[in-house]
């Protein structure tokens, strides 16, 4: 740990820290539905689905998840399409599939029980130090650091911590914070007390710091440089990609999709036909009809556009241009290509921007 961080916590009063900061959690923490016990596989489905989304949008789909697969069990026998249309608009389909894959280790290696060691937990597919950090400590109890960017922005705050956050290498320098200041008594109030602390106080702007149960313990507080910590550096530009799709329709009005391969962006999800462009606008609709063809031997009618979507991924942004069209003639259906209706669709896991391309068409066609 770097010296002067030692000495931001040698000036520390660490007992009375911990006392203030889970005294404040044990009596002002919210109400959420993987807080009514500590079972371990809750927990874990919890931390996962939290990682880049809020919670308000997590509670439902958490609830949802539960319903359907309320067990390690349920999980690990479960077909992977009921499963990526559970965690369908959560995004980043990688953490389901992941989180699958490692229940189904434990489920056959470690008969159901999650490990409650540090090697046993770390070695699961998709469990990085954080995760291991909140199972072992709110589930079992173990005085281990969950360092996610709440505790980061809180910490640096508690302790005047300069270091660039959006370097990986500075979460070593928090980890080792926290093992020198968590409650061996109550780790688990200890790390959720100090994630709610900077998800409803310790706030990225306008930190609220009139209303921190730990302020007399923020050097920053102190020394009025609160809102200049964290330091963290921006992220590169996204990429913009210009995207056409299509949702066409053959002569009984079923709906085109097809699986997205089984690696990369948004696998195995399904989707309607689409073409990144490299012509100008007013030749969209031709490339896309070409691809068509190309792709299924059939040569498509293209009406005009209903429409745009943009969506944001971590590192591009999809520009998408959104049409309808008809089709006559077979195309060669089978598990990657399917002709469904307007309710079957409905079985179907998309991804979000082809969920609101989908709802676009919907409502075209009733205005029509």
């Amino acid at each position: 740990m770097a010296t002067d961080i030692k000495k931001s916590i040698d000036k520390m009063d660490i007992k009375s820290f911990q006392d203030d900061l889970i005294g404040w959690f044990a009596s002002e923490q919210r109400e959420l539905p993987w807080r009514k016990d500590q079972d371990p596989y809750k927990v874990w489905v919890s931390e996962i689905m939290l990682q880049q989304t809020r919670v308000d949008t997590v509670i439902p789909y958490f609830t949802r998840f539960l319903e359907n697969f309320p067990t390690i069990e349920a999980l690990a026998n479960a077909d992977e399409e009921k499963v990526l249309k559970a965690w369908e608009g959560l995004g980043y389909y990688s953490r389901v599939r992941n989180l699958q894959s490692a229940v189904r280790e434990v489920h056959e290696k470690y008969s159901g029980i999650v490990p409650d060691s540090p090697e046993g937990i770390s070695s699961l597919k998709g469990v990085g130090p954080y995760t291991a950090g909140a199972i072992l400590s709110i589930a079992y109890g173990k005085p281990e650091p969950a360092v996610d960017g709440n505790v980061m922005r809180v910490l640096s705050r508690i302790l005047l911590i300069w270091d660039d956050i959006a370097k990986p290498s500075t979460r070593k320098i928090f980890e080792e914070a926290v093992r020198k200041l968590i409650s061996h008594e109550n780790p688990s109030f200890f790390n959720q007390a100090l994630m709610e602390l900077g998800a409803l106080i310790c706030t990225p702007t306008s930190p609220s710091c009139l209303l921190c149960p730990v302020r007399e313990h923020c050097q920053a507080f102190h020394e009025g440089v609160q809102k200049e910590l964290p330091v963290k550096t921006k992220k590169k530009t996204q990429k913009a990609v210009q995207l056409a799709a299509g949702i066409f329709t053959d002569g009984k009005g079923r709906i085109l999709i097809r699986k997205r391969p089984e690696s990369g962006l948004l696998a195995n999800l399904w989707e309607f036909p689409t073409v990144e462009l490299t012509l100008d606008f007013q030749r969209q609709r031709d490339q896309l009809a070409e691809h068509f063809e190309e792709s299924y031997g059939v040569k498509p009618n293209v009406n005009d556009s209903i429409g745009q979507i943009d969506h944001v991924f971590s590192h591009l942004v999809w520009n998408v241009q959104v049409y309808s069209g008809i089709f006559s003639g077979g195309v060669p259906e089978g598990p990657q290509l399917k002709l469904v209706n307007q309710e079957e669709i409905q079985e179907f896991a998309f991804p979000v921007p082809y969920q609101k391309m989908l709802k676009q068409y919907l409502d075209f066609k009733k205005a029509d």
